[in-house]
């Protein structure tokens, strides 16, 4: 497909590629400015779904009237259409030049437990969403709304939220059509169905200050308000999401579980929690009050760590008890042991040749599991961290670094797909993808594997071969390569998902690779597992509803044996197995319910399975 912007034709090069949304491709124009293209009908990513090309081709009709009729004053930190981008006779609008924004995070990262503990603050959220009141009430302020505010629709540059898809919004006669179902205003619902959320009413300015409120709650405790499972006493049926939705089951009723990764509602002040308890379960509705942002103040309990806007730490009597619980404990058929607690916070772990491996972080520096420090400063989310042996590989951006005790550290350019930096390691050696090439250390310095898609690829590792993949523009691939040897076999057939991904997790185990994605599509979230072969071929394949309860209803927590994956949930551990190209799940075990929690992680080490939670790591038996 050719472009013309400003009556010059703009190359549509992969490379290039900043982001794939469910209806656009984005890329980098070079000048301070992205591009940002509608996907056609006929775009890879709608093959074979005809309704989502109907909707494509429905999308491309409005937008020619739509967007040349844009409000023309729009608050700052709104990124707005600035010129139209169409075919080469200037009259089919293909999509539009933008302000490029650099150096961001969705705002769904604020909502991620692990992202959080890694260095991400309350108070910092709180800063952004201050921020990002005030735009939304200049956007209403317009004569605009927003339609489906979401937290993949705002970016967050340091501590200024901007508002982006501006060509989703509703103004004059123009209605926005697209809804995300977990900030769906219920208030728009018309129907009762147990199975989908369906809007029978427009959006509105109340149904875009619910969707912040639902931003808001998520951003602070790392749960929404239909968070949870639903766990009614028997005989009454568990209610499906949609209908917890109808019935307002929140996370403040008595018959949902408080999901454990989350931050404890009691952080927050009984006057915040009683305005969302007010527009979650009473349907209180109207501009969210500026006094309860201007009046939090968070700060850092000195004896167990949690971040609280309270007069006193709201947890510290539970933490205490914990602590002096015994090193070994017993629960049915599964007994867990205390091997290490920290008073800081476990950032990583990962297990090698059956030997786990971690790094906390704890009196101003992050630390291995021997209590070296490796890298002194304050916690950051933004580093990515990958264990090998004794050394310590940080990336950030397009850089590396390879921290070595006693040595200068070693620093490498790694591309950077999407801000995460494309390197991975096993026990033998290091792997990144950088100038269109896939790299491995060697004797006598790098050693070229392979040619990958420059700036786009994703990269993960296991013990004897490696996965990889991008999803830019129209080009989606695939490949494994040997972990020893160089050359990657590519043209991988992967069911990959349309929608945008939010999420990716990559578990290795003898000839398998277990590949976990989480998309957002059709305004749900959807967990996608695909198991692949050291030769390529896809073995088996599942999805699920984020939040649904079941073992891929979240994406991490999960540990590969053999053939069988142990996930972690709030309400135990599931044994599921690979049989005949399906993925099942054959046994519960409701006994580690104590032991383990959706945020978790698990990995089978030699003393068997191990769980490695935010401050301490256990090792579970199981009879």
């Amino acid at each position: 497909m050719d472009v013309y912007l400003e009556g010059k034709k703009i190359r549509l090069d992969p490379t290039k590629a900043l982001g794939k949304g469910g209806e656009a491709d984005v890329f980098d124009l070079g000048d301070g400015r992205a591009l940002k293209v509608f996907k056609p009908p006929e775009h890879p990513d709608y093959q074979g779904l005809p309704e989502e090309q109907a909707a494509a081709r429905a999308r491309l009709d409005e937008h020619q009237s739509k967007l040349k009729a844009f409000p023309k004053v729009m608050p700052a930190r709104v990124v707005v259409p600035q010129t139209l981008a169409t075919d080469r006779r200037g009259q089919l609008v293909l999509g539009y030049a933008m302000r490029k924004l650099d150096s961001i995070e969705p705002l769904r990262r604020f909502s991620d437990p692990a992202y959080r503990r890694a260095g991400a603050t309350s108070a910092h959220v709180t800063e952004v969403m201050r921020g990002l009141h005030r735009t939304l009430e200049a956007v209403h302020n317009s004569g605009v709304v927003v339609g489906d505010f979401n937290d993949l629709n705002v970016l967050v540059s340091g501590s200024d939220a901007y508002l982006i898809d501006a060509d989703s919004f509703q103004f004059a006669q123009f209605l926005s059509a697209v809804f995300t179902e977990r900030f769906l205003d219920p208030l728009r619902l018309t129907g009762t169905s147990a199975t989908a959320l369906s809007p029978g009413r427009p959006a509105s300015q109340d149904s875009d200050w619910y969707a912040y409120a639902v931003a808001l709650m998520q951003s602070l405790l790392c749960v929404g308000p239909y968070g949870g499972v639903h766990r009614p006493q028997p005989p009454t049926p568990r209610a499906t999401p949609a209908v917890r939705v109808h019935q307002r089951l929140t996370v403040f009723h008595s018959d949902v579980q408080y999901p454990k990764p989350a931050l404890p509602l009691t952080t927050l002040p009984d006057d915040l929690l009683h305005q969302l308890h007010r527009i979650f379960v009473e349907d209180l509705r109207g501009p969210f009050p500026t006094r309860l942002l201007d009046a939090l103040r968070f700060t850092v309990c000195p004896s167990c760590g949690v971040e609280h806007a309270r007069l006193a730490c709201p947890t510290c009597s539970p933490h205490a008890a914990a602590a002096s619980t015994p090193v070994t404990s017993v629960r049915g058929q599964v007994s867990a042991m205390r091997l290490f607690s920290t008073r800081g916070v476990i950032v990583h772990a990962s297990a090698e040749d059956g030997v786990l491996r971690w790094l906390y972080y704890e009196d101003g520096a992050y630390r291995r599991e021997d209590g070296r420090p490796v890298l002194h400063g304050p916690l950051d989310p933004s580093l990515h961290w990958v264990l090998q042996g004794d050394m310590t590989l940080v990336g950030r951006g397009g850089e590396l670094a390879v921290l070595t005790s006693g040595r200068a550290p070693e620093k490498l350019g790694v591309d950077s797909p999407e801000g995460r930096p494309a390197f991975a390691a096993n026990a033998s050696h290091r792997y990144w993808a950088h100038a269109g090439g896939l790299w491995r250390d060697g004797a006598f310095g790098p050693e070229r594997i392979g040619d990958v898609l420059q700036g786009q690829t994703r990269l993960f590792v296991g013990p004897r071969f490696g996965l990889g993949f991008h999803r830019a523009g129209s080009l989606r691939g695939a490949f494994v390569f040997d972990a020893s040897r160089p050359g990657i076999k590519d043209g991988l057939t992967l069911p990959w998902p349309s929608g945008k991904l939010v999420d990716v997790d990559c578990l290795f185990e003898g000839q398998n690779a277990w590949l976990l994605l989480a998309e957002e599509s059709n305004g749900r979230t959807v967990h996608h597992c695909v198991v692949v072969g050291a030769d390529g071929t896809v073995r088996a394949s599942a999805h699920a509803e984020a939040g649904d309860g079941s073992w891929l209803g979240t994406l991490r927590g999960k540990c590969a044996v053999g053939d069988v994956l142990f996930a972690a949930t709030d309400t135990g551990l599931t044994r599921v197995e690979l049989r005949q190209g399906r993925l099942e799940a054959v046994r519960e075990f409701p006994d580690a319910e104590a032991f383990v929690d959706a945020g978790c992680r698990l990995f089978m080490t030699r003393n068997g399975l191990t769980v490695v939670r935010r401050q301490d790591i256990s090792g579970l038996r199981m009879a």
